[in-house]
């Protein structure tokens, strides 16, 4: 459910029984995402098979009929995970600065190169990955196997994500496991970022709202000097600041998220990038100054990773991931001013 609305669903029974897979869309799938990122532990959410959430969607939209009905059965019913291999130690948000290589050998590809920074990749059987082939940028969906290693990457948050850099050895791939045309790579990715930068945005505001949250019943129960914390106005006014930023940043997600809802695949790809990039730069950027406002309103107990500020602490320390992860927040402002001006007419003028 955490993949969106589509054929994929038909046929299961969804919440119990709650929701027909047919009437499932964006927002139920938000709500998901938002309850998971409740936890307030940022690698707690990405070890929940966000590598299946972001690697699943290109086999879904892009794979043969073959390659999705021996995969994609067994990846929702976690019998085997997947990852998406994009990013390299050359290339982040960069995707055409990529080194990872393809090269055709008869009914088969011949990959070389590495990964870095790929969630769940210390435990995915299979991995959606990025590579250079003759004709331009090509995806592949490659099967652990001889010629792939994983390494898990120690980061600022928990091992639980697992967080992988991954080594392909001349991995031989069959052919069949192309995902779209050869040479047409960068379409299949850059459409798939949407739903991923989508999901960021869902789990941020969610976590932030929880820390909102937390600093009202700590304001409202915390004494100084006779009197609750609220009673100062310092404090009501990062307050005020914080519970402005959240509810900002919801009506905006959900905007996005109607019009997600009226669109298809494609219309998304081509219409939603800009507003989805400058979406999730402004959500990343409201979470360090809610992160920031609350450590204040905390104090010591917000340096703690126990206790009543655990919560904040954790926040204080990953809430500048979602600025990172699924394209860097400076280069999603400046896509949606670029798929702005792209889109304006050129007879525009004062």
């Amino acid at each position: 459910m955490r993949l969106g609305p589509g054929k994929h669903l038909h046929g299961r029974t969804l919440l119990g029984g709650a929701i027909k897979p047919e009437e499932f869309d964006y927002f139920h799938e938000g709500i998901i995402h938002a309850e998971l990122a409740r936890v307030s532990s940022r690698a707690v959410v990405d070890g929940l098979l966000a590598g299946l959430v972001i690697g699943v969607p290109p086999i879904l939209n892009y794979g043969s009929p073959e390659l999705q009905a021996k995969v994609i059965p067994d990846a929702l019913s976690g019998k085997k995970f997947v990852a998406l291999a994009i990013s390299e130690a050359f290339a982040g948000s960069d995707v055409g600065g990529l080194q990872t290589t393809a090269v055709r050998d008869g009914d088969f590809w011949v990959v070389t190169g590495t990964k870095k920074w790929i969630t769940n990749g210390t435990f995915a059987d299979y991995f959606t990955t990025g590579c250079k082939t003759e004709t331009g940028f090509t995806v592949l969906l490659i099967e652990r196997g001889p010629g792939v290693t994983t390494k898990q990457i120690k980061t600022g948050y928990s091992s639980v994500a697992g967080t992988a850099y991954i080594t392909f050895d001349k991995v031989r791939v069959p052919v069949s496991h192309t995902l779209g045309k050869v040479g047409s790579g960068m379409q299949v990715i850059l459409s798939n970022f949407n739903h991923e930068r989508w999901m960021v945005i869902a789990c941020s505001i969610s976590t932030q709202r929880l820390i909102v949250e937390e600093c009202l019943k700590w304001a409202t129960q915390r004494m100084v000097f006779g009197k609750p914390l609220t009673s100062q106005a310092v404090i009501r006014a990062k307050l005020a600041a914080m519970i402005s930023r959240v509810e900002a940043c919801q009506n905006w997600y959900e905007s996005v998220t109607f019009q997600m809802n009226q669109m298809n695949y494609n219309e998304m790809s081509s219409k939603l990038a800009g507003p989805i990039g400058l979406l999730k730069q402004f959500v990343s950027r409201t979470a360090r100054e809610t992160a920031e406002d609350a450590t204040q309103i905390f104090g010591g107990r917000a340096l703690t990773t126990t206790g009543m500020g655990k919560l904040i602490e954790n926040y204080h320390r990953t809430s500048g991931f979602d600025a990172i992860l699924a394209g860097a927040e400076d280069v999603l402002g400046d896509l949606g001013v670029r798929q702005a001006l792209k889109k304006m007419p050129s007879n525009a003028r004062l």
